[in-house]
């Protein structure tokens, strides 16, 4: 949680705003949202107002409809279900977890939905739980903390990335549900914490960990072929990219004038898989020169408004967004048109206000 910014709002607010990375804590479980991600990413002046926001639903409605926010997609905080390296307890974990954000956003259904969360473990599994937040509980797509923690067989920790052949049935599920997958960040955990990051705890988290694991993560997916098996997959990455955009020209020419000849498996280019596969989110990321970046590069068609509360406020990231200096079609995509068409929203508060620069 950053620090409030100081800005003051001088152009007319685009209402119906759509946000899709708003972290909860299900109060059966606040022991994992308190001392460790408070020590990591809360500024200790706020930390009692995230500590409201983060198991009080009514704390975002407030601050949503404060700053001309429509409809918020409520996901499961940092290292929620990914945290739990024993698959039985991971998978109680999602079930009791959706089952609750399912109850509470009952009391505001035209402002607040959610992200479905699955343990990773057990691909199939995974996919039956999806099902179920999907067709049962109405969920609009699905949130994992980056990669599962798991234990080998000799009691060693390790981490499952979502590449391999073995979890087609989950990506192939997620296409035929069509809904997103939104790959969130999560801190190190095993070999990498105690190579990387032991010594360097203050690179934990949003300064830099965030972004190389969940990159990381993506690249795989990317040059291991997900998006060639399951064309229509959708994955959303926050923070804009969580700064891949800004390494496209090298990784592009690297991948196709010397992996390609190696044999890695892609068949598309990296500009392509994020025109058909990949979104950006906003999500902490106030900054106008990288949102001019960003649609220069992918276009406005694949970034979508989202504040990252309560690590972040609805007002700075509101205010910001409304008073930069954007033509009004793509303000309108960003804002709310592109999460409509994503998650297929049907009416929800302020969804077709009128708007003009």
């Amino acid at each position: 949680m950053a620090p409030r910014l100081s800005m003051v709002p001088t152009k007319m607010p685009l209402l119906g705003k759509v946000t899709l990375e708003e972290a909860f804590q299900p109060p059966f479980n606040m022991e994992a949202a308190t001392g460790t991600n408070i020590d990591m990413y809360v500024y200790k002046e706020r930390a009692a107002e995230y500590l409201s926001g983060i198991v009080n639903i009514k704390d975002r409605v407030m601050e949503a409809r404060a700053t001309g926010v429509g409809y918020t997609v409520c996901s499961l905080t940092v290292p929620g279900v990914q945290g739990e390296t024993d698959p039985a307890a991971a998978e109680a974990f999602a079930t009791r977890s959706n089952n609750w954000i399912a109850d509470q956003i009952k009391a505001y259904p035209t402002e607040l939905g959610a992200f479905g969360a699955v343990s990773m473990h057990n691909p199939k599994q995974a996919a039956v739980e999806m099902t179920r937040c999907i067709k049962e509980l109405g969920f609009c797509g699905i949130m994992v903390n980056n990669w599962q923690q798991a234990v080998t067989a000799t009691g060693e920790r390790t981490l499952l990335l979502y590449d391999s052949p073995e979890y087609d049935v989950f990506w192939s599920t997620l296409e035929q549900l069509d809904v997103p997958l939104y790959l969130h960040p999560s801190a190190p955990e095993a070999q990498i914490f105690d190579l990387l990051y032991k010594d360097h705890p203050y690179l934990i988290g949003p300064p830099s960990s965030f972004a190389i694991d969940v990159s990381t993560h993506v690249i795989c997916l990317i040059t291991n072929g997900v998006f060639d098996r399951h064309p229509k997959a959708q994955l959303i990455v926050g923070h804009m990219g969580e700064r891949m955009p800004f390494d496209f020209d090298r990784t592009h020419r690297w991948l196709e004038q010397v992996e390609k000849p190696r044999g890695m498996v892609a068949k598309k280019t990296l500009y392509q898989y994020f025109q058909e596969n990949i979104w950006l989110t906003t999500s902490g990321q106030f900054s106008t020169p990288v949102m001019n970046f960003c649609v220069n590069l992918v276009g406005a068609d694949r970034i979508l408004f989202s504040v990252d509360y309560p690590y972040e406020c609805y007002q700075d990231a509101a205010t910001w967004f409304d008073n930069m200096d954007l033509n009004t079609r793509d303000k309108l995509k960003i804002g709310r048109e592109n999460a409509k068409r994503l998650l297929k929203l049907g009416k929800y508060k302020d969804c077709d206000a009128p708007y003009h620069h």
